[in-house]
């Protein structure tokens, strides 16, 4: 259940980069009925044309999403010199792995 609630949240967040509904006041607006089959917005439309967000990074999908985020690591590098001290180095996040990281600072569940 906890993992539920936290995808929720990520999801929440990540909204911008995400196939998901971004603009729920929109969808509410357009319906006449609420009854009637939700229609997505403008927006969500565009994102599902394009594949691309307003400025320019690719959407994903959640599941999409992650597999990228999987790819940053930490490194622990022993060099084999004696008395060369060891240390860990984390690889560089690409733009959209650095916009995702920010977006889940900045909101406040997460």
């Amino acid at each position: 259940m906890l993992a539920y609630y936290v995808e929720w949240h990520m999801r929440a967040a990540l909204k911008s980069v995400l196939f998901d509904e971004d603009d729920h006041e929109a969808v509410r607006a357009a319906r006449a009925d609420v009854v009637a089959a939700k229609k997505p917005s403008p927006s969500a439309k565009r994102k599902a044309v394009s594949k691309c967000t307003p400025d320019g990074m690719p959407v994903h999908s959640f599941q999409t999403l992650l597999k990228d985020l999987a790819t940053i690591t930490r490194n622990s590098i022993v060099p084999k010199l004696p008395g060369a001290p060891a240390w860990q180095q984390e690889t560089e996040p690409t733009a959209l792995q650095a916009k995702i990281i920010q977006l889940l600072h900045d909101h406040p569940m997460l």
